[in-house]
């Protein structure tokens, strides 16, 4: 004979210290939604159009059957040694990058700091520097990028001495900071509050003891 059994269930405020701890694990292994990241990457895109760097494409094929073109950006993360981010592009000089970043990102003193020794190594080689950075091996961070340095020069003058090196080091800083965006991003989406937010904008259910219901 089929029983009937009853059971209290609760919403998350209405459980105890201990079992909203049990109910926020619960939550935080389904980890966040997919494509978590789209925000990372579309800012990131904004600033390497500023900084005058055009990510290179990929494309991807949509549920539907058709495709989409990707940019060329990878990160893996974020307690293993080796994990970091890298990208894809070309790189050649953006008029006004230094004053424009400051108008995007006015807090971001590291992307100011980039963009003003873009200007200067620019600067030095007659704004002419030019670069394409592309991705090595089967690891993605910043040491993973492989950078072209040469100078667009109609008269065949070579870049100056410091250009390939600072050039270089300008592309891993920007992957470092790309790769503290997505750090930062997830320790977002799985903070308490985050996930509390989650559970309670999806009205799931627990029992007494913070166990989901159903």
């Amino acid at each position: 004979m089929p029983e009937v059994i009853c059971t209290t269930v609760y919403s998350f405020p209405e459980l105890s210290d201990a079992a909203k701890e049990r109910a926020r694990d619960w939550y935080r292994e389904l980890g966040p939604h997919d494509d978590w990241w789209d925000a990372v990457y579309d800012d990131f895109e904004r600033i390497c159009e500023i900084l005058g760097l055009r990510l290179k494409t990929t494309p991807v094929r949509l549920m539907g059957g058709g495709t989409r073109q990707k940019p060329c950006i990878w990160f893996s993360g974020f307690w293993s040694q080796g994990d970091g981010a890298c990208f894809e592009g070309w790189l050649s000089h953006a008029k006004g990058a230094a004053a424009r970043i400051r108008y995007y990102a006015p807090r971001d003193v590291t992307l100011h700091g980039i963009a003003d020794r873009l200007q200067a190594i620019q600067r030095r080689n007659f704004y002419q520097i030019v670069a394409e950075a592309s991705h090595r091996g089967r690891y993605y961070h910043e040491y993973t990028m492989s950078v072209d340095v040469s100078r667009d020069s109609p008269t065949c003058q070579p870049p100056t001495e410091d250009a390939e090196e600072t050039v270089v080091e300008i592309f891993r800083d920007l992957a470092r900071w790309l790769y503290r965006q997505f750090q930062t991003e997830y320790d977002h989406l799985t903070s308490d509050e985050a996930i509390e937010e989650g559970i309670i904008v999806n009205e799931y259910t627990f029992t007494e003891a913070g166990r989901r219901f159903g």
